[in-house]
This record gives C-alpha cells, sequence and structure tokens, in this order.
C-alpha cells in the first residue's frame, strides 16, 4: 500500500491546500470533474472492492422508483449505472403509501464485508411526528453479487429512532450500527450492537458523539486507522443549506470518548464564492493504490443559492491521511480538480445501464425492449399503465392515464392508482429534452404531456387535454399548462391547438435554457424541428428540498372516468453543456432573481404565453 502522505506529491494545482513536488514525467496526471455523478445522486456512500477491481457508490432516491442507485468506475472518473437496491415493489410496499415529498429513502451506506455487501439507510414516513417512532423505518439490504440487481435481498428492519444508519464492524466481527437520533428528540450520534442478518439490537443505543454545534448531525461513518476510531458526521441543515458541513472526531474506544478535531469543519464549502455550495454527507474510501479519496453531496447553486434545479449531486475530491494524524481534505471543492493521478483502468464495467450524465439518442420502443435502465417513477409505477409497443402503436410507449395528475390529492400523498409518469434525472445545466405526443382524447380533462418534475407539489407541466372551446360545449383539444411551487410561478393557461395540427402527432420539448430558466414549447411533428415557445418557468420553481429535477411524460383523466391512452415516442433528451465551475462574479448572467454561468449565446427574452393562431 502506499503511504497516504505521498498524496500530497499527487497534487499539482494551485487552488489545492497541499504543498509537495510533483510526480516525475513518467506519471500522468489527470483532471477530475465534479459532480461525479450529475443530476439527483445525494448523500454517497462509496466502496472500493478489490476482488471486482472496481469502485462502487450508492446514493439517496426518496420517493424515486427504483431506488438507491448503484454506480460503478474503475477510473474515480466515468461511471456507469449498474442497478439499484430497491428495484421490486415487493421489497418495501409502504414506499408506495408514503406521505410528504421527503419521504422515502434517506442516507444509505454501502459497505462490503465477508464476501457480502450490505446497505443499511431510513425508509422515512416524513408526514407523521418526529417524536413517533414509526417514522423511521430503518432497514438493511444485501447481496453477494452487485452486478445483478434482482439478487438484492427484501429488507430487515431493525428499530431505532432516528436515520442515516451506518453499519461497522469491530476486530472480533461483531456488528455494530451508529446513526443519527432523530434531533427533535435527543440530537446526536448514537450507537449500538446490531445483529445485520436479522435486525437483532443487541445493546443499548448509546450517545457518542453530539457533533460541534451544527444543526441536525447526522450522515455517521466510522473508519478506524493506526489505532483510532474516527467518527465523521455532517452538520448544518439537513444536507440542504449552504452552512453544511462535515466535521470529524476520534477515539481509541469505539464507544468513546471522542475527541473533536481542532481543525474542525474539515470539508465544507460554506463562505466562499464558489460555484459549489452545501458540501458534506461525505464518506470516505481508498483507492486501489491506498490512497484516500472523499464523496460528498453539493448543489450547482453558486453563493447566491435561489436557482440549483438538479438538487444534490455527487462529488468527489482527494485526502491526505498521514499515520496518527487527521485526514485532510482538498477542501473547499471545485468542480474541476487537475494534476491527479487517478487510478488506472482494469477492465470495463459491464451492463447497459447509462454512463453517469449520459445522454439518450432518439429512443424509441421497439417490440420486446424494456424501458433503459435509468428511467424513473414517482413511487412504485403500476406497470400496466405503461406498455412498450402495443399493436397498432409498434415502436411508440403507451401512457394509461391515472386518475390522478401530477398534482394528486394534495401535493404530497400518493392515491389509488398512483400517478402515471416517467421520466429520467436532469443531468446536465443545460439540457433539451422531447418526444413526439400521438394523443387524441375523448373524454373532457383527458390529458396528456411533458413535465418538469421535482416532486407533486413543486413542478411544471405542458400538455394536451380536451376542453370546451370558448363560449361553447364543443370539446376541442388545448394546450394547458400549470406549475406548482412554494415560490411564485406562471399563473396556469390554456388555449386551443390551431386545427391544422391536429392531424399531426405533436412535438413536446422542455429545455432547460440556463440555470435559471426552463423553456416549454411544442409543434407539429411533421414540421420539425419547428417548435413555438409557450412558456418560461424559473428553476427556483424546483429549486427545493432534497432531490432533484426529472424530464418527463405523464397522463392523466384530472378526476374523471376517461381512459384514453397516449402515446409517445423519439424520446430524446441531448445534453448540452455542464457547468461545474464560476471563477469570478463578472461570468455570472443575472436575472429575475437568480445567477447562472456563462450565458447561452442568442436565447433572447423569456418567453410569455403566446396565442397560437
Amino acid at each position: 500500500m502506499a503511504p497516504a502522505s505521498s498524496v500530497v506529491s499527487r497534487i499539482l494545482l494551485a487552488l489545492s491546500l497541499f504543498s509537495g513536488s510533483g510526480w516525475g514525467q513518467d506519471h500522468d496526471l489527470d483532471n477530475l470533474f465534479n459532480p461525479i455523478l450529475p443530476g439527483a445522486h445525494p448523500d454517497p456512500s462509496c466502496i472500493h472492492v478489490p476482488k471486482e477491481k472496481t469502485y462502487f457508490c450508492a446514493s439517496s432516491s426518496f420517493n424515486i422508483f427504483p431506488g438507491i442507485p448503484i454506480h460503478a468506475s474503475k477510473d474515480l472518473k466515468s461511471w456507469k449505472l449498474v442497478g439499484h437496491v430497491l428495484n421490486r415493489p415487493s421489497q418495501l410496499p409502504e414506499l408506495a403509501e408514503s406521505v410528504g415529498s421527503t419521504s422515502g429513502i434517506w442516507a444509505p451506506t454501502l459497505r462490503y464485508h465477508g464476501g457480502t455487501y450490505y446497505l443499511v439507510t431510513t425508509m422515512v414516513h416524513d408526514k407523521r411526528p418526529e417524536l413517533d417512532p414509526s417514522r423511521w423505518d430503518n432497514i438493511i439490504f444485501e447481496t453477494d453479487n452487485i452486478w445483478d440487481e434482482s439478487t438484492w435481498s427484501d429488507p430487515v428492519h431493525f428499530p431505532f429512532q432516528g436515520y442515516d444508519p451506518s453499519p461497522w464492524w469491530d476486530d472480533n466481527e461483531e456488528s455494530h450500527i451508529v446513526a443519527a437520533h432523530a434531533w427533535r428528540v435527543d440530537p446526536g450520534i448514537h450507537m449500538a450492537k446490531v445483529d445485520l442478518k436479522t435486525g437483532k439490537v443487541k445493546s443499548d443505543w448509546k450517545k457518542i458523539w453530539n457533533g460541534t454545534g451544527g444543526l441536525a448531525p447526522e450522515g455517521p461513518r466510522i473508519y478506524k486507522k493506526d489505532g483510532y476510531y474516527y467518527l465523521m458526521i455532517a452538520e448544518g441543515k439537513c444536507g440542504t443549506g449552504k452552512e453544511h458541513k462535515e466535521t470529524m472526531a476520534r477515539s481509541r474506544n469505539l464507544y468513546g470518548p471522542y475527541d473533536p478535531n481542532p481543525a474542525n469543519p474539515v470539508l465544507t464549502n460554506a463562505n466562499t464564492g464558489l460555484y459549489l455550495q452545501a458540501v458534506g454527507h461525505a464518506d470516505l474510501f481508498q483507492d486501489v493504490d491506498g490512497y484516500w479519496w472523499a464523496a460528498a453531496l453539493a448543489v450547482r447553486s453558486g453563493p447566491e443559492y435561489i436557482n440549483w434545479p438538479m438538487g444534490r449531486e455527487t462529488v468527489l475530491t482527494n485526502v491526505t491521511w498521514d499515520r496518527g494524524a487527521w485526514p485532510v481534505f482538498n477542501s473547499p471543492i471545485h468542480g474541476e480538480i487537475p494534476g491527479l493521478e487517478l487510478p488506472e483502468v482494469e477492465g470495463t464495467i459491464p451492463g447497459d445501464g447509462q454512463a453517469a450524465g449520459g445522454e439518450d439518442v432518439l429512443l424509441d420502443f421497439p417490440p420486446g425492449s424494456k424501458l433503459p435502465p435509468h428511467f424513473v417513477y414517482w413511487r412504485p409505477p403500476v406497470k400496466s399503465n405503461y406498455v412498450i409497443s402495443p399493436k397498432g402503436h409498434e415502436n411508440w410507449l403507451q401512457l394509461k392515464p391515472s386518475k390522478l395528475n401530477l398534482t394528486g390529492i394534495d401535493g404530497n400523498s400518493n392515491g389509488p392508482g398512483g400517478i402515471t409518469f416517467v421520466g429520467r434525472r436532469q443531468a446536465h445545466s443545460w439540457a433539451h429534452f422531447q418526444f413526439d405526443l400521438d394523443f387524441r382524447p375523448k373524454n373532457e380533462g383527458e390529458e396528456a404531456g411533458i413535465a418538469l418534475f421535482l416532486s407533486q407539489n413543486h413542478h411544471a407541466r405542458l400538455g394536451v387535454t380536451l376542453l370546451p372551446q370558448a363560449n361553447s360545449t364543443t370539446l376541442v383539444p388545448h394546450f394547458t399548462f400549470r406549475a406548482e411551487s412554494h415560490v411564485p410561478v406562471p399563473p396556469p393557461f390554456t388555449q386551443p391547438i390551431p386545427t391544422d395540427w391536429l392531424n399531426d402527432t405533436i412535438t413536446l420539448e422542455l429545455r432547460a435554457v440556463d440555470q435559471t430558466v426552463y423553456r416549454f414549447s411544442a409543434g407539429p411533428s411533421g414540421r420539425r424541428p419547428w417548435v413555438i415557445p409557450l412558456v418560461d418557468v424559473p428553476a427556483e420553481t424546483i429549486s427545493w428540498g432534497f432531490t432533484g429535477a426529472l424530464m418527463g411524460a405523464y397522463a392523466t383523466t384530472n378526476g374523471g372516468n376517461g381512459s384514453t391512452p397516449a402515446y409517445l415516442k423519439r424520446w430524446d433528451y441531448m445534453a448540452v453543456t455542464q457547468l461545474r465551475d464560476c471563477w469570478n462574479e463578472t461570468l455570472y448572467n443575472c436575472r429575475n432573481g437568480g445567477c447562472s454561468c456563462f450565458p447561452l449565446p442568442g436565447e433572447g427574452e423569456p418567453a410569455q404565453p403566446v396565442r397560437l393562431v
């Protein structure tokens, strides 16, 4: 194993905190680009498995299904989706009934021990009182084959009134779990002996550290090195604020007492003008050469912290950890870290999963195919509502409408039949997403369209809906728009679709113009690529909470009794660019109360609703 202190000599970066000479000319140095997992991939937990010569990262998924994505890499730079831990509705039926936009799967920890992969996490029922123990459903998954997602077990449950559990095995192979207690109950980090096979808690929960005084001490992970147990936690506004940070303490004994690091916080981008903010909830791991790295969450918001529509993403930085010393992180974290020696690549990642941040290229739905692994739903879907290449519509995806629209009953709850919505994570700062829609509604209120979705109470949608013509009872197809958010949004509108469009399919487009604005457009597919901008939506609409933007398609009867399906094809997600850093404020493009880097040329003024004639 290479000495950890030699990490210093691998860094040739003016922005680095470290000093030391560079490698000789026989070593190739590389640039690391953050985020390594773009789009909604918060609360990362990463490991290196020597047997597989591979690095694996798990991340939170909340109400998104399939849940707990696993990405793999050979070089720490390029990552590929290889499966989901939560891939069968039967594993966790209560996810289908969760209430609250921030409910669901919180903060998993992935570990490999004794030939088995363990994933320990919490299913949170966010609308239940914090003092109610049933709010916190702590669970353990396991598999011996991480490449085959179907081998992940059903969960084993264990009682703990809190969240963010992480496993640890002592020198006698006895398993323990360290977790964050509900912060209004007994805030701090607690630990107990827990049988990971049965969920039986074999000792009392003991508080081992209170943290340094930051709000919501959480996300604990334990590491043993040079005779010390190191406890690293996140503090500061539950992972969604600029004051988020990582702190650390250590002890000669697993159950403490723990002494805080005099240099706390060990990792943060707080109080900087950097583009990456809210850095925290980190995990430490070693690469194949023994060098240390930290994966953490971050948001691309700049210090304004107004527009961060892709939510919390996974970033990486290098760490030096000398014998007997505290680890030193390359902090703050930037969007590009040049001058690193990344691990050598051995082999390729198997499977048909998408590369992190990849794009869809004119995706159709041929007979016998399946939806791509990176397609997701909001809570487990009603599978019969999504039919690939049905008779008469070969190479189309059929969406059968749900009675509920994207808002649902109250903007928080699921309901009978759920919502018909399928999408993918937005993974690029600027991206174009579109598809062709063939929808011939027969009943008033039937609707299908394109959506920018964060949650049931934070989204925007443009659809085709059958509504009465003005001053008439005659039903004609209309474009309808609606947005939901905690901030002001464009007002809803409806307008008839031009009659010369009705014999064609309709192309619906959602464009991330920049970090501040999304643009909804539509046009007849036969006149491709001609579309008309209909409305702009502020990115602040979905800059909230724990997840990030999904771009997708939906179908609903809006509470009616209709059943007309919608069909879509030419699903196309086009990556335009990835913003990683704003190095000085002169590069900012500020409007509508928010800022972004490097404005796209020629975008013009925000679109306003227009009358189609």
